[in-house]
């Protein structure tokens, strides 16, 4: 049985994991999830900020959190950052895992990281990872110098020693478990996905921290920082808000690494998962092949799409900036029109609150309904001022509209001979309900459908 997430967000025991870098941190992190959300590679350090998901072990919920591997000495100009925020989630942690690969045994690593557990206050569980067969035995046994207790021998690949660890957290937990003919009636509201797309080093990250007001991720002037997709739970003005920073995306043709690769098919899950996606684009060199190709992926999932235009104080010529962005976007993303354009400065917070407006405004369009009779009202008058066009001598009749899902607004147009009523004049209604009902810059879907003959068939 799969637990809620709103469960689990309020009843979860936070569990941070930590260890050196490459000792099966993400993998166990995404064992407990139960899907693949951390990235993972063999090359050290692919985990640069702490990456937070809902998980579970059993009946038990789970808030994990998933932290980058440290180093005592270590060239890495990150690595100052990277341990900020290791200090910052284990303040808040109910309990610890402290990782290390049970194949290597003990290392001096270890022990940097041992001095530190050993002066915070929550439970530290040591875990020896990768121990299928007896390869780990060792480890286990210098484990015991730690001081934490006896260590638990599992593989985070293959699912093994699980229900020892089970146990463990079991002892430590103190909150209900789950009964699903218990559900809590006051279920807490689902947060809105807000996910921050772009090019590499267009300020995604750094426009993330200026939003929840702290150095959340690691931010900097080299391109491709972020790799995994961060996603932190935020609340803007009491609206509970799921903010998802995400890896820059390349050119598919420019993109040759593996990990790389994965970094950005992080990205791409993120699109799909989120409601409204932002789209950070440089103001300096705005709307770039890419930045449009990205759109079109928005687009095409049905999110709503906002364009911050970042570095706005470095720009000279705004308003004729502004007005070539908004016809250039009606030529090459015509299917949306009215899109919302933000300019802004991540760097120091400009215009931050107006981007959050926009989300807002364009989430509760997304989420819009409109009546079956006023639809059909409007309709009606559409259709006299502009009937559909004649087929083989006869015109075509469009009987009702219905609107049949949102999330994005979804309309079903009911016609005769639906296969021969032109493209085109699908378009002429979409724009019509875009402009009647408000639903600028949203996407719109229609499909038409034939009404059956009831004499047909005799």
């Amino acid at each position: 049985m799969t637990l809620p997430e709103a469960f689990c967000r309020k009843h979860g025991l936070k569990v941070v994991i930590v260890g050196r870098p490459n000792v099966g941190k993400s993998t166990l992190f995404n064992r407990l999830c139960g899907r693949r959300l951390a990235i993972v590679h063999d090359m050290p350090g692919v985990t640069r900020d702490s990456k937070e998901a809902f998980g579970q072990l059993g009946d038990i919920p789970l808030r994990l959190v998933d932290t980058a591997g440290l180093e005592e000495k270590s060239d890495d100009p990150l690595m100052g950052g990277m341990k900020s925020q290791v200090t910052e989630a284990l303040e808040g942690a109910d309990v610890i895992l402290f990782v290390i690969d049970g194949r290597a045994g003990v290392v001096p690593a270890d022990e940097f990281f041992a001095k530190l557990l050993r002066k915070v206050s929550p439970p530290v569980l040591l875990l020896a990872n990768k121990c299928e067969g007896r390869g780990g035995d060792q480890a286990l046994a210098e484990a015991w110098g730690f001081g934490f207790g006896e260590p638990i021998a599992l593989s985070a690949e293959h699912g093994l020693g699980l229900e020892t660890l089970y146990a463990a957290l079991a002892a430590l937990y103190k909150g209900p478990l789950y009964r699903e003919e218990e559900v809590a009636e006051d279920e807490e509201t689902p947060p809105l996905h807000l996910a921050i797309v772009g090019r590499p080093n267009v300020g995604k990250s750094t426009l993330f921290n200026q939003l929840i007001g702290h150095e959340r991720v690691l931010t900097g002037p080299i391109a491709g920082l972020t790799r995994d997709a961060i996603g932190v739970e935020w609340l803007y003005e009491g609206h509970p808000i799921r903010l998802i920073d995400t890896a820059g995306m390349r050119r598919r043709a420019n993109v040759s690494e593996k990990l790389e690769k994965l970094a950005v098919n992080e990205s791409l899950s993120a699109i799909q998962y989120a409601q409204v996606v932002v789209l950070v684009v440089d103001a300096t060199q705005p709307l770039e092949k890419q930045d449009l190709h990205i759109a079109s992926q928005v687009i095409e999932e049905g999110r709503c799409l906002i364009l911050g235009l970042n570095k706005w104080d470095l720009v000279s010529n705004r308003d004729e900036l502004l007005t070539h962005l908004k016809a250039l976007l009606t030529t090459v993303l015509p299917q949306v029109r009215g899109i919302p354009l933000v300019p802004l400065s991540a760097l120091t917070g400009r215009n931050k609150d107006k981007l959050m407006e926009a989300v807002l405004e364009m989430y509760a369009l997304w989420n819009q309904r409109v009546p079956t009779a006023k639809l059909n009202q409007w309709l009606e008058e559409l259709v006299s001022h502009h009937p559909p066009p004649l087929v083989a001598g006869r015109r075509l009749k469009v009987k009702y509209m219905t609107q049949i899902k949102t999330r994005p607004p979804t309309f079903v147009l009911f016609s005769s001979k639906a296969s021969e009523l032109p493209d085109s004049y699908g378009r002429y209604v979409v724009n019509g309900l875009r402009e009647a009902f408000g639903f600028k810059g949203v996407p719109l879907r229609l499909s038409v459908r034939s009404t059956k003959n009831p004499y047909a068939e005799s």
